[in-house]
Order: structure tokens, then C-alpha cells, then sequence
């Protein structure tokens, strides 16, 4: 780990505490302003619609300006979009709160390529660990992201407001901490210089369509379930300072596992470890189909953290074996493209599907992804036991 990793972990958990606590209250304030209550979580989808529709103009400053310039840009988005929403509760205005939000979305979507930053600020051996400790960094979103939601709640007249209003502030702390990172500069363009591959053939490797289902799909199974536990557990009569608890320690679940596994995955390779998280997601589901106790809540999010951190450390490890260095910009924005597209997707669905069939139908439905992703994975272990791919 050397200074700008520690940095970029430390913006990686500001990143997530913002996550964590738009995931905490979009819903709930999406419900008390929502004209109908299957759109609660509009609010929730409208961050990572947002993120989706941002990540080709973040491909575009990426390899215009760079690393630094095109996150800086983000964070400022990110304090505007913050004030905005803080303005759109105190107005009592649900769609100002939900285009706010898709604002937002372009800060979410820089900041979805920190952990491939973290490859590039890294030796070449030391890449697997670089990803997993940096998102590790969110293990500190964990902690501050709830406490300042539950702290905050009520700090001005309108509940919530001062919750946007610290993520404002954290916004600023990551700035001054961006501004203090060396990244690789941009090479300058040169005619004659290689372009690399048509993102179409890229994207056709087995590889590349594992680790991106790897991705996608772990992230949905996780956003699904994480997105509708707020609104499952307020059904449920318990109150919200339960809801933060089960939310840190889902987030303990997300990101403590990245301190060991870059380990794992060089010890016992990354579709073992990527198998491993599937399993982790059945197990979430066993749990929350068992019940609907505060540690029935606690147990599934806290698996199904752990669960995604194995699947989304070990996809964006494979990712790295599909493309070339002149071809990251485009593949990684194809990449997070389809992440926030599924994202979308299962923020939605998690507000329809909980206020609408309940928590019981919403985990069933959970077992769709999660068998898609066993199936990808099987197949491509198949592919590299009859030498189809080389070994991984």
C-alpha cells in the first residue's frame, strides 16, 4: 500500500458513506413524498439510472483528462447534487428529490472506478490486494455512513435534511484529499497509436461476459435485497435506528472481507472465490426466508455483504484479463454500464415487489440472478478444464 492507495481508500469510503446513507433514506423519504407507494424507491433507482446514463461521458473525461480531473468533477457534482436534495426534502418536491438523485448518479459512476484505479497505482503482483483493500476503505462507510443518518435525522425541523447536508461536507473532505493524489499521467495522443480492439469483439469473450455477469448480477442480488430491507423492516414495526444497525453491519459485510480477499483469490483462484460468494447469497436468502426478527435481518444482510464482496473483488479481478491498456476506458465504462443498468432495475423492483408481494416473494425472486450466475461461472470453469480459455 503506498500513499495515494491509502488516499484512494480513504475517498472510497466517503463514496460508500454517501451510498449508505442514500440507501438508508431515499426510500423511506421516497414513501412519505411518493404520490403512489410503489414508488418509494424511485428516489433509490434514480442514483444509479443516474449512474448508467453517466458512464460514457465519464469514459469520454477520463481519457481526455484523466484519473484526477474527471473524479474531482465528480466530487463537485457531488456536493451540488447533495444541496439539491437537501432542498427538494425541505420543498416537500418528489421529482426534484428523484432528478437530484439522477445527478448524483455521475459522482456514483466515477466513483464506481476507484477500484480500477487501484490496479493502475499498484505493481503488477500486487493488483488483486490493491482492488480488495481499496474497496476495503468502505468498511469506514460502514461506521460513519448510518451513525450520520441516525445522528442527523432530526437535526433541522424537516427530518433527514441534515442528512444531505453532512454529505455535502463529506463531499468537500473528499476533495481536498483528491487534490492531494498522484495518478499515471495521460499519455499524449500520437497518430499511429494502437486503438485496441472493437468494444463488440471485447465484449464477446467468455471472460468478459462472466466477469461482467459477475458483476452485474452480484451487485442487482445485493441492491434488490439491501434497497427493500428500509422499507421490509418499517412494515415490520421496527423502528429506524434498526434499520441503520442492519445496514452497518451489512456494509461490515460488504467491504471488512477486502483486508483478505486479494489473498484468497491468489491462493485459491478467482471463480473459486466468485463460487463461493454465490453460495454466500443462497445462504442470505435461507435466512431471510426464515423469518423476520431483527437478527434474521442482521444475519441475511450481513451474508449477503460478504456474498457480494467475493463476487464484485473477484469479477473486476477477471475483468482485468480481457482488455488491453488502450482499450480500459471503453470496457470499464462497458462494464459499470451494465452494473448500474441491473442496478436500475432492482431498485425498482425491490420497492414494487416489497410494498406490493411482500419480503417473502422479493428473496424468491432473488434466486433467479443468483442461479444465473452459478450457471456463468460453471461455464466458463468448463471452458478452462477443456483448455477452451487458458487458465485463470
Amino acid at each position: 500500500m503506498n500513499r495515494n492507495l491509502w488516499l484512494l481508500a480513504i475517498c472510497q469510503a466517503l463514496l460508500l458513506t454517501n451510498n449508505i446513507i442514500f440507501i438508508a433514506i431515499n426510500g423511506l423519504i421516497g414513501l412519505s413524498l411518493a404520490p403512489l407507494g410503489w414508488m418509494a424507491t424511485l428516489p433509490v433507482m434514480a442514483y444509479v439510472v443516474g449512474g448508467a446514463l453517466s458512464t460514457p461521458l465519464v469514459a469520454r473525461t477520463q481519457s481526455a483528462w484523466g484519473r484526477k480531473v474527471s473524479f474531482q468533477i465528480g466530487l463537485v457534482v457531488a456536493l451540488v447534487s447533495a444541496l439539491a436534495c437537501a432542498y427538494a426534502v425541505m420543498a416537500h418536491s418528489f421529482w426534484l428529490l428523484v432528478a437530484a438523485t439522477i445527478v448524483a448518479g455521475y459522482y456514483n459512476a466515477n466513483g464506481q472506478l476507484y477500484r480500477f484505479a487501484a490496479a493502475e497505482l499498484s505493481e503488477p503482483s500486487y493488483r488483486e490486494k490493491a482492488i480488495s483493500l481499496v474497496l476495503a476503505g468502505g468498511l469506514v462507510g460502514a461506521v460513519i455512513g448510518p451513525n450520520i443518518a441516525t445522528r442527523t435525522k432530526t437535526l433541522t425541523e424537516t427530518p433527514f435534511v441534515g442528512a444531505y447536508l453532512a454529505l455535502a461536507v463529506v463531499a468537500v473532505i473528499s476533495m481536498v484529499l483528491m487534490a492531494r493524489m498522484q495518478f499515471p499521467p495521460v499519455p499524449p495522443k500520437v497518430a499511429g497509436d494502437p486503438k485496441g480492439r472493437p468494444l463488440s469483439l471485447i465484449m464477446r469473450q467468455p471472460i468478459f461476459i462472466v466477469s461482467t455477469l459477475g458483476a452485474a448480477l452480484g451487485y442487482g442480488v445485493m441492491n434488490l435485497l439491501m434497497a427493500a430491507t428500509p422499507l421490509a423492516m418499517q412494515v415490520c414495526e421496527l423502528p429506524f435506528e434498526d434499520t441503520a444497525f442492519v445496514l452497518q453491519w451489512h456494509v461490515i459485510g460488504m467491504f471488512a472481507p477486502g483486508f483478505f480477499t486479494g489473498h484468497l483469490i491468489r491462493r485459491f483462484g478467482t471463480l473459486q472465490i466468485m463460487a463461493v460468494g454465490v453460495v454466500l447469497n443462497l445462504l442470505c436468502i435461507v435466512i431471510a426466508l426464515s423469518g423476520v426478527e431483527l437478527h434474521q435481518f442482521v444475519i441475511a444482510l450481513f451474508l449477503l455483504g460478504i456474498g457480494w464482496n467475493f463476487l464484485f473483488t473477484g469479477a473486476t479481478t477477471l475483468s482485468l484479463k480481457s482488455y488491453r491498456p488502450e482499450e480500459k476506458d471503453r470496457a470499464q465504462a462497458a462494464i459499470n454500464f451494465c452494473v448500474f443498468a441491473v442496478m436500475a432495475v432492482t431498485s425498482f423492483a425491490s420497492g414494487a415487489l416489497v410494498t406490493t408481494q411482500g419480503w417473502r416473494l422479493l428473496n424468491l425472486g432473488s434466486l433467479v440472478p443468483v442461479t444465473l450466475t452459478a450457471a456463468a461461472l460453471g461455464w466458463l470453469a468448463w471452458r478452462v478444464a477443456t483448455r477452451r480459455e487458458p487458465a485463470l
